[in-house]
């Protein structure tokens, strides 16, 4: 799984400041498509919370999560606010704007 969860970490490295992308995005770019889950577990284990942005990965629709490994979805929200991406009140990114393209 080790190998995995350092694709992951690359994969999120490129996730440019002030955009986002969700979990089944940063599985498919590591070639395991339905991996959304471990791409989950990979964030929660981050050793390098402050190289790998997992702040920037969110749920398929938009939405943070709870569970934010770094301190909530609170700190996640104000990390993406502080990059200029828009937080609802519900806690959700406006993916038509802020989802990274992969480019």
């Amino acid at each position: 799984m080790q190998g995995f969860f350092e694709k992951v970490y690359a994969a999120i490295r490129l996730i440019p400041r002030g955009k986002v992308a969700t979990y089944g995005d940063i599985a498919r770019m590591t070639g395991a498509p339905r991996a959304a889950r471990q791409v989950g577990w990979a964030l929660h284990s981050n050793p390098r919370p402050g190289v790998n942005p997992c702040h920037r990965v969110v749920f398929a629709d938009g939405s943070l999560t709870d569970g934010f490994a770094f301190g909530g979805r609170d700190i996640q929200r104000a990390m993406l606010e502080e990059e200029g991406v828009e937080v609802g009140e519900d806690y959700r990114v406006n993916l038509a704007e802020y989802r990274w393209d992969g480019k």
